[in-house]
C-alpha cells in the first residue's frame, strides 16, 4: 500500500502561513514526520490562496527535498506550477491530477511523458462527479486509454474514483468501493488506484474512525494508494492490521512495531 502525505498543503493555516513567510522549519518538520509515520510519497499543494503557485512550489520542493528523500506527489491546478516542479524533483514523481477532459489529460500526460511521472487520473469530467460506478468505470477507461497514446504504461496512471463526504452522499461509498475493483480489470498489467481519503469524512464528526472503516474496506477491495494523514496513529493501525489481514505480512505479536520499523 503506496501512503502518500496529505499535510503539506496551503490550505492549512499553518502551512499557508509557512509558504507565505517562507518558514522552512515548518514544512521540513511536516514532511519528515510523515516520512517516519510510514508516508512513501508527499502531497506538495501551494494552496488555493498562493498569489504565486509557481515560486510557492518551487520553494516547496527545494524546501522538502532539503530535509527528505521522499518522492513527491505535485498537486496544483496550474500545469505551469506543476512543472516549475517537475523541474526540481530528485526522484520520480506523480502529478496530482488530471479530469477525464481531453484538453487536460493532453496538457498533463505531455508533461508526465516530458519528465518521466506518473499521474493520477480523476474519473470526472466536465459535467461533474459521477454518480454510478459505471460512468467511472467509462472514465476511468477514457483516461488509460489517452495516457496509452501519449505513451505512458497503464501502471503509471493511479485511477481515482472521487471519494464523497459520506454526511452528504452516502450511497457514493459503495459505488467507490465497487469501482475500485473493476478499475483493476481494464488492463493487464492493471492500473494503480487511488482515494484521496479525508474526502469521505469531510463534516462529520467522527472523522478518524469514518476514515480508517472506509480505508480498511477499500483496501480489501485492491486499492493501491491513498492520500491521507499518516500521523493518524489508530488510522495507520488500521491500515496495517488489514494488510496483516490480507497476508501481505508475517504475523508476530510486535507486527505493528514490525511493519514501521520495516
Amino acid at each position: 500500500m503506496i501512503i502518500i502525505g496529505e499535510l503539506i498543503n496551503g490550505m492549512y493555516k499553518d502551512v499557508g502561513k509557512a509558504i507565505t513567510k517562507r518558514e522552512k522549519d515548518v514544512i521540513q518538520h511536516l514532511a519528515q514526520d510523515q516520512v517516519k509515520a510510514g508516508a512513501k510519497i508527499l502531497d506538495v499543494n501551494t494552496g488555493p490562496y498562493s498569489k504565486n503557485p509557481k515560486d510557492d512550489m518551487k520553494w516547496l520542493v527545494e524546501t522538502i527535498q532539503d530535509a527528505s528523500d521522499a518522492s513527491l506527489c505535485l498537486d496544483s491546478t496550474k500545469p505551469d506550477a506543476i512543472e516549475e516542479g517537475l523541474k526540481l524533483v530528485k526522484k520520480r514523481a506523480v502529478i496530482n491530477s488530471t479530469s477525464a477532459d481531453d484538453d487536460r489529460m493532453d496538457v498533463i500526460f505531455n508533461l508526465a511523458k516530458k519528465y518521466n511521472t506518473q499521474v493520477i487520473g480523476l474519473t470526472m469530467d466536465k459535467s461533474g462527479v459521477p454518480n454510478s460506478r459505471d460512468k467511472r468505470v467509462e472514465l476511468a477507461a477514457k483516461i488509460i486509454a489517452k495516457a496509452m497514446d501519449h505513451g505512458l504504461n497503464a501502471n503509471d496512471i493511479f485511477l481515482d474514483p472521487i471519494v464523497l463526504p459520506v454526511n452528504v452522499a452516502q450511497t457514493q461509498g459503495l459505488e467507490v468501493l465497487e469501482a475500485i475493483r473493476e478499475f483493476r480489470l481494464i488492463s493487464d498489467p492493471p492500473p494503480n488506484t487511488i482515494i484521496g481519503l479525508s474526502n469521505v469524512s469531510q463534516g462529520t464528526k467522527f472523522r478518524s474512525l469514518v476514515n480508517r472503516t472506509f480505508l480498511v474496506m477499500a483496501v480489501a477491495d485492491g486499492l493501491s494508494a491513498a492520500i491521507l494523514d499518516p500521523l493518524d496513529k489508530e488510522l495507520m493501525d488500521a491500515l496495517i492490521s488489514a494488510e496483516l489481514i490480507l497476508n501481505r505480512h508475517i504475523y508476530c505479536d510486535s507486527f505493528l512495531d514490525a511493519y514501521r520499523k520495516r
